[in-house]
């Protein structure tokens, strides 16, 4: 009887959404790695090396079936490209400044802000639940950014990790809108190229200097890079059968291993920020339940992820 019980919630763990689970595992063992390249290198320059580096090695394989990259295709990878930049660039800002387990979490709030910029956005009204796991995040943000938070008074390093988490939530909604509708291979290309060139582009406005040659360097945005890759491949076929809604929930794993890691590193966090750190996830979690009036409304949606955009 239970083993009868247990194997049809077993199935309902697809192989796009194994494999979400296993790039989440490695997406969160990359903060550490991140903030110790900013020891030789400025953010925007590393973040423009990377994604360089990933949008060659997924070029490369993706050279015959580029040719038939069409304009509406040239158009996602802009846009879902530039929200890349925007992440990744302000998460690697920040982690100058505070610790790679403080940013997983912080990261992590682009959850709740999924369906709050869709709300904002597209007008479409956060439900209960989602409601909740904002309020929860909030007040866990507050907690995990000690005192200063509680006064809204962020650091430097915490605001650019905010703006982070809101473009991370603006690269999913993204994602799922084009997700079905175009070529993985061709829009991944594209929107790694846009990461890169827009990233190299904000090097003097943010008047970054030139980094020397470095082993670390070269090793962290190539190593980087191709995990960035097969990240963006896996998000963008994953996609196509998985929607925002249950995506989400799976990301959610991000910040425990980014905390389990830099916690091996020595990082350590007072109580009242693990307490913080804790209500974050349970935000995440909460704001992707589903009350009984909601259940049909996500139905729909895994069947059709890309209504979601």
């Amino acid at each position: 009887m239970t083993a009868a019980n247990t194997a049809p919630r077993f199935n309902r763990f697809s192989k796009a959404e194994c494999l979400l689970v296993f790039i989440t595992m490695i997406w969160g063992g990359t903060f550490l790695l991140v903030q110790h390249a900013m020891t030789v290198s400025g953010p925007m320059f590393f973040v423009g090396l990377r994604f360089a580096a990933a949008a060659i090695v997924v070029g490369f394989f993706s050279l015959r079936t580029l040719r038939g990259l069409t304009l509406f295709e040239l158009k996602a990878g802009a846009f879902i490209g530039t929200s890349i930049m925007f992440g990744y660039g302000m998460q690697t800002i920040g982690l100058q400044t505070i610790p790679s387990s403080q940013s997983a979490f912080i990261t992590a709030l682009y959850v709740p802000c999924v369906p709050l910029l869709q709300w904002l956005v597209l007008g479409r009204r956060p439900g209960l639940m989602p409601s909740i796991g904002i309020m929860l995040a909030f007040t866990g943000l507050m907690l995990l950014t000690g005192p200063t938070g509680a006064s809204l008074n962020f650091s430097p390093g915490e605001i650019a990790t905010l703006i982070c988490a809101i473009a991370v939530a603006a690269e999913i909604i993204l994602i799922g809108a084009y997700a079905g509708q175009v070529d993985v291979r061709r829009v991944t290309v594209v929107q790694l190229a846009t990461a890169s060139l827009l990233s190299f582009l904000m090097v003097v406005p943010m008047g970054e200097a030139l980094p020397g040659f470095s082993w670390l360097l070269v090793f962290s945005a190539v190593g980087l890079g191709l995990t960035s890759a097969v990240i963006q491949v896996a998000m963008n076929w994953a996609q196509q059968s998985v929607s925002p809604t249950r995506a989400t929930l799976i990301y959610a794993g991000e910040p425990v291993w980014a905390g389990v890691i830099g916690r091996i590193a020595g990082e350590r966090f007072p109580p009242l920020a693990m307490l913080g750190a804790a209500l974050i996830v349970v935000a995440v979690i909460v704001s992707e339940l589903k009350t009984r009036g909601s259940k049909v409304v996500d139905a729909k949606a895994e069947v059709e992820p890309e209504s979601q955009g």
